[in-house]
């Protein structure tokens, strides 16, 4: 606290404010509402406010629900981490479908304008007072939230962002952590796939589906995987599909009914949704599993208990929001994705980059099937 003296001149102030100051008061003003004051010195108590200093930085900002034109490049204010967060300088950004969801509105942001973007790394370079384990310099990433990963800088809860191997590219990371830990809780918790199993990936030429088909086939299930064109599915062999369907030629149900000589599969990953979703679930075996992560062709239509009786079927809808819940689950979790990847397992297809202002080209690309494998984008001048 600390006091300010000012000359005042005739001032009206009202009543509240000369209470403070009795000795300036007669009787006759005190039931005056505002009272004139002669050419005298007041001294106020001003309290001195901390203000943190803010930096502008660049991000994508969407103020509205639509189409990619909705995403603005914009100046936005960033100010010091607080308690337990960490401010990071992003190097790379991963763009993933469920951004387009939130741009579209099929997911719902907490508020406008909002900030898309679930995946980065960067570089920390600032720390929260008090944090430890965390130091300004160290190569960080993190993956499934919180939104806002398309700027050039961002705070983040530090116990929600992993340390990156140094034997890892950032741009490598970017373009897989998501994906990876994605494919990761599919394969590994949510159904369980082990040797001699029959898995049906869709997009299997798309940024999961890629990986979901090379970890399938290292933990030795026979893969099948539908795309959409003759270029994909060689990709689609590539990372280890035993056998590829062009849907666009061939109907998946009777190929996939072919393949396995009428007895289905174990589990389908389906991240399209409205167009494949009921063929997946026929082409599911006695009490097999239907996984569905994802809707680029749309919600799918409501499906009655009935038709799972059928064949006794289980059908989930799965986040991995909902596998990396405690901290250990996401460092076990991003630790078996960076592990395969360190090993060959896993080989990224970082087939296309970004600039960050161009965010806009690049959800349309990607809208329109016109990507494979991964989509990174650069913040300008990283």
């Amino acid at each position: 606290m600390r006091l300010t003296s000012f000359p005042c001149h005739n001032l009206l102030l009202p009543n509240s404010f000369i209470s403070r100051f009795p000795r300036a008061i007669t009787s006759n003003q005190k039931s005056r509402k505002c009272v004139p004051l002669q050419t005298s010195t007041i001294r106020l108590a001003v309290r001195a406010h901390s203000v943190s200093p803010t930096t502008m930085v660049k991000a994508i900002r969407v103020h509205e629900l639509g189409g990619p034109e909705v995403l603005k490049w914009e100046d936005v204010e960033l100010g010091d981490p607080k308690d337990g967060e960490i401010r990071v300088k992003n190097k790379a950004i991963g763009l993933n479908f469920i951004d387009i969801y939130f741009r579209k509105g099929v997911y719902k942001a907490a508020a406008f304008p909002f900030t898309p973007g679930m995946e980065a790394v960067g570089v920390v370079t600032a720390v929260g007072p008090g944090l430890t384990g965390r130091k300004v310099g160290d190569i960080v990433a993190y993956a499934g939230g919180p939104m806002g990963a398309y700027a050039e800088e961002q705070i983040l809860p530090a116990d929600k962002v992993v340390p990156v191997p140094p034997s890892i590219d950032p741009i490598v990371v970017a373009s897989i952590l998501l994906k990876g830990m994605t494919a990761q809780f599919l394969l590994r918790r949510c159904f369980k796939v082990e040797r001699g199993h029959t898995v049906l990936v869709h997009a299997a030429a798309g940024g999961v589906g890629s990986l979901l088909c090379q970890w399938a086939n290292a933990l030795g299930a026979t893969v099948i995987g539908t795309v959409s064109t003759k270029e994909k599915a060689d990709q689609a062999r590539d990372d280890g599909c035993h056998h590829v369907i062009i849907y666009k030629e061939e109907d998946f149900v009777n190929r996939v009914n072919e393949i396995t000589s009428g007895q289905g599969v174990e589990v389908v990953y389906d991240s399209v949704g409205k167009d494949t979703f009921q063929g997946s679930l026929d082409c599911l075996k006695t009490r097999g599993y239907m996984v569905s992560f994802g809707q680029s062709s749309g919600s799918p239509d409501p499906v009655p208990l009935s038709a799972l009786a059928v064949k006794s079927l289980f059908l989930t809808r799965p986040s991995m929001m909902h596998y990396t819940v405690t901290r250990d689950e996401l460092l076990a979790t991003a630790g078996e994705v960076f592990a395969n990847v360190a090993s060959g397992v896993l080989r990224v297809r970082m087939n296309h980059t970004y600039p960050l202002s161009q965010a806009v080209q690049a959800h349309a690309d990607l809208e329109s099937r016109k990507t494979s494998g991964s989509v990174v984008l650069i913040p300008d001048g990283a």
